[in-house]
């Protein structure tokens, strides 16, 4: 995330597409299914469509949002598209002549098949008191953690009538949280965020994929980020 951190990671992922092709070709697939990530699997589609390799590619590029200039590149190597956004098929189907595929967006499945919450239960059992839950949902990347929950907590101060939970990533340590969170009344729950939405009063999200998860529990939200 960023110019810089980009820079600095530029030879890793040099590295890995020459390890991905290499890979691939000792594999020897009947096809290759790509999810998301366009700046690194649309080298590799390309990569693919020349050794004949047919390509599907699963949650389309935001071409819709910024560099619509994409499509050229989608239409020559990418043999399927399944796009996860209803608009996005008319989209590519009416106005680039590029058929496509509509799967629906996998947070609906997980968030309708989710199992309700005791909230007295959940209270209990993550020490928390009766007052509005404020959630904040910092990311899941490090960099990211370290730039946005330092300028969540500051939200503390003007809201004391509430209690501040972090949805902690399964990824990171409880340790790497406790260096921001430590002397404050702040609680961290673990792998639990669709219990914390659904009784939250609102949230703090760093801007993602969580700005939706938190809009299908009709949580009303402030949506961060910092550059």
């Amino acid at each position: 995330m960023g110019f810089i951190d980009v820079i600095k990671k530029l030879p890793q992922i040099f590295k890995n597409i020459s390890f991905c092709k290499k890979d691939l070709l000792e594999f020897k697939p009947d096809a290759i299914i790509f999810i998301d990530y366009p700046g690194f699997n649309m080298r590799i589609a390309k990569w693919a469509k020349i050794k004949g390799i047919p390509t599907h590619y699963y949650i389309s590029p935001q071409i819709w949002a910024w560099k619509e200039n994409r499509i050229k590149s989608i239409k020559r190597d990418v043999d399927y598209m399944y796009v996860i956004l209803p608009f996005e098929k008319d989209f590519y189907e009416k106005k680039h002549d590029f058929p496509v595929h509509f799967a629906g967006h996998p947070l609906l499945d997980a968030i309708e098949n989710k199992v309700e919450v005791d909230e007295a239960a959940f209270r209990k059992k993550h020490q928390l008191s009766d007052l509005p839950i404020i959630a904040l949902l910092p990311g899941s990347r490090k960099q990211e953690i370290s730039k946005m929950l330092e300028n969540m907590l500051a939200m503390l101060k003007h809201y004391p009538d509430y209690q501040f939970v972090i949805a902690g990533a399964p990824s990171q340590e409880d340790e790497f949280y406790m260096q921001f969170i430590k002397n404050t009344s702040v609680v961290l729950v673990k792998n639990e965020t669709y219990n914390l939405l659904s009784i939250s009063h609102a949230a703090l999200v760093t801007s993602g994929t969580a700005t939706l998860e938190t809009a299908l529990f009709n949580v009303p939200e402030v949506v961060c980020y910092k550059g």
